[in-house]
C-alpha cells in the first residue's frame, strides 16, 4: 500500500518546493531527489511551465503536489497533469470539499488559531503553517502544540538551512517546506539533498 501524504512527509522531513522558470534540467532534478531518497515534492502554479513540469516529474515516479492552488479551476488542471496532492497558501472551504470529493490530499495554509480551528472543523489536521517565519515561526508553533494536540504542521516560508533543526525538533512539526533545497546547480542540489538526510532522526517520534 502506498504511503499517505502524512506518512511520506514524516519520512522525508522536508518538502522540496519548485517554482519552474525553465524545463531544462528538470529530469535531472527529479532524479537527484530520488537518488537522495526523496519521493515527493511540490511544484507551485506560479509560472506557465508548472503543469508541464508536474507531468514530466510524475513520469519519474515522484509524488508531485501542486502548490499555490487558489481555486477549483487550478485544482482541475493540476489533477489532470498528474498532481497527487494539493497545497494552497490559505484555507479554502471550496478546495477542501473539492479535494475530499476526489480523494485527493489537501494541505491548506494556516497562520492563526482561528484558521487552525476552521481547518479542524473541516476534518483537516495536517496543515501548512505559512508564512512560517513572518508569523512567529518556532515560537508560535510551540504555543500551538498544547492547544491543538492533534494537529501536525508543515511550516513553509522564510525557513533557511540554519532554522531547519529548530523546527524539526518540535513535536507538532512533521516536515518543513522550502525552495532553497532545489536552488543552484545540479551538483549543489545533490549536495544539499545529501546533507538533509542527517536531519531525519531529529523528527523521528
Amino acid at each position: 500500500m502506498a504511503p499517505t501524504l502524512e506518512e511520506a512527509l514524516a519520512a522525508a522531513k522536508v518538502l522540496p518546493i519548485l517554482t519552474p522558470r525553465t524545463l531544462e534540467g528538470l529530469e535531472g532534478l527529479g532524479e537527484a531527489l530520488l537518488e537522495a531518497g526523496f519521493s515527493l515534492m511540490e511544484v507551485t502554479l506560479r509560472t506557465p511551465l508548472a503543469l508541464e513540469a508536474i507531468r514530466r516529474l510524475r513520469v519519474l515516479d515522484l509524488e508531485v503536489g501542486a502548490g499555490t492552488v487558489l481555486n477549483e479551476a487550478q485544482a482541475e488542471e493540476a489533477l489532470a497533469a498528474g498532481a497527487s496532492f494539493l497545497v494552497s497558501p490559505g484555507l479554502s472551504l471550496d478546495l477542501a470539499r473539492w479535494a475530499e470529493a476526489r480523494g485527493l490530499p489537501y494541505l491548506p495554509g494556516v497562520a492563526t488559531p482561528t484558521e487552525v480551528q476552521e481547518a479542524l472543523s473541516l476534518g483537516l489536521s495536517l496543515l501548512k503553517f505559512f508564512p512560517a517565519e513572518a508569523m512567529g515561526g518556532v515560537r508560535t508553533l510551540k504555543a500551538y502544540a498544547p492547544i491543538f494536540p492533534g494537529v501536525r504542521f508543515v511550516p513553509t516560508g522564510g525557513i533557511g538551512p540554519e532554522g531547519l533543526e529548530a523546527y524539526l525538533a518540535l513535536e507538532n512539526v512533521l516536515a518543513c517546506g522550502g525552495s532553497w533545497f532545489l536552488e543552484g546547480s545540479l551538483e549543489e542540489v545533490r549536495t544539499k539533498l545529501r546533507g538533509l538526510g542527517k536531519l531525519r532522526p531529529l523528527a523521528q517520534r
